[in-house]
């Protein structure tokens, strides 16, 4: 080795040992990616270079950063590069017109021609391919064997605070996301009902759980004038914050409208028209909004979907379900808000309006909890005040689950006549 040559050696690990610290100082991936661009400029004597990340799962190669150009996205079975991730070893092609793997499209494009390529391997922790570093057109020549040596150290060295960036990456927006999963539970816990109410004569108890940190259901009591309770359960499609945001609408769209009317029929036709505004298709609510009038024992209702309703009749010792009135909310705008038969509530009746997530729950013999099961823990503890037969179902249907997920939301209304 010539004196010239080691003093380029010796260029080059300095110029590495420069990359390297500056790597380990930088804290955001774009500002990184840069970083390797430059030090590719630097350290090869190119004139451009682009920094080609790989995600496997769609086997493609995309740029967030390239000299003098905007962002590229292709097939990492095409090209230069693409041939890079399947070799897992330095491309050099000291002639791009030459070479059939190259592509001069973007040279039309752009005005540049590229002549020569070096493409390297960028590689993590445990030797999985993280990206491609592509640098172009050597000043002065090609590229040779050193250039593709100190390719291999700056692969290396890239690839692996590359992969510790996005790592990083990963993790704050994963912890962004559950602080905001966590605001976002709050917020819709916040909207449930502060307690149950207090109606002479009777004894009503509501609760909720989802099967995520937000939930596609809800419950709520209005209290109306004259003394009626207005009961709402509603469900949206799904569970999760995109049906959260559904059914907390809905809710307050019910709210509101019945302020301004008894009318249920008028109140629901006018739901159903705002919600249609505002849903994508395939998604809609199904909701029960029904007015216990204590003087009349009667409860008066539209079930939009959301059925069956499980009326536990005291004089008969018998359950009783009680299919929907009519469609789901959001569904059709000829949405027919027809009234189902109002529920006389004789001393002793039960009625439980519970939400899918209860009676469709699965065990690990592929079996449903059912309606029977409901009728059959309400029949044993009907004597119980209201939330102690919710905990008493949820409890059994835990129970019955044998250790499955709870897949669904649950939400029960339990009305009792005393």
């Amino acid at each position: 080795m010539d004196e010239e040559q080691l003093r380029g050696q010796i260029r080059d690990l300095t110029a590495l040992l420069e990359v390297s610290k500056h790597l380990g100082s930088t804290t955001e991936l774009v500002p990184l990616l840069r970083r390797v661009e430059t030090a590719t400029l630097e350290v090869l004597n190119c004139e451009r270079a682009t920094v080609f990340l790989y995600d496997a799962a769609s086997d493609v190669l995309y740029s967030k950063v390239a000299t003098a150009e905007s962002e590229i996205r292709f097939s990492a079975k095409l090209g230069v590069a693409g041939d890079t991730v399947r070799s897992r070893s330095i491309e050099n092609v000291p002639e791009a017109y030459a070479d059939p793997r190259f592509n001069p499209e973007i040279d039309k494009k752009t005005g540049y021609r590229t002549r020569s390529i070096l493409a390297i391997p960028l590689t993590g922790y445990s030797g999985e391919i993280v990206g491609v570093l592509q640098s172009l057109n050597k000043r002065g020549g090609v590229f040779d064997r050193r250039d593709e040596e100190a390719g291999m150290i700056l692969g290396s060295l890239a690839g692996v605070a590359i992969q510790r960036q996005m790592l990083l990456d990963e993790f704050a927006d994963k912890q962004r996301l559950l602080h905001d999963l966590a605001v976002a539970r709050e917020i819709q816990k916040s909207l449930l009902p502060k307690g149950d109410p207090t109606v002479e004569g009777y004894d009503i108890a509501g609760w909720n759980q989802p099967a995520d940190e937000t939930g596609g259901d809800c419950y709520d009591y209005v209290s109306l004038p004259g003394g009626g309770i207005g009961l709402l359960v509603a469900d949206a499609t799904g569970h999760g914050i995109g049906p959260a945001l559904i059914v907390s609408e809905c809710r307050a769209l019910i709210r509101a409208l019945s302020m301004a009317t008894d009318d249920l029929s008028m109140i629901m036709l006018r739901v159903n028209e705002l919600l249609l505004q505002d849903l994508a298709g395939g998604r809609f609510v199904t909701a029960f909004f029904g007015v216990l009038d204590p003087h009349v024992h009667a409860i008066e209702y539209v079930s939009a979907g959301h059925g069956p309703l499980l009326h536990w009749d005291a004089e008969t010792d018998r359950g009783e379900e009680i299919n929907a009135s009519t469609m789901p909310l959001a569904v059709w705008s000829e949405f027919d808000a027809k009234p189902g038969v109002p529920i006389k509530m004789k001393p002793g009746d039960i009625l439980v309006i519970i939400t899918d997530g209860f009676f469709e729950w699965i065990n690990p013999d592929a079996e449903q909890f059912g309606t029977e099961r409901i009728f059959e823990i309400v029949r044993a503890h009907r004597a119980a005040p209201a939330q102690d037969i919710i905990q008493r179902l949820h409890q059994a249907v835990v129970q019955f689950g044998r250790g499955t997920v709870q897949a669904d939301d649950l939400t029960v209304i339990v009305v009792k006549r005393e």
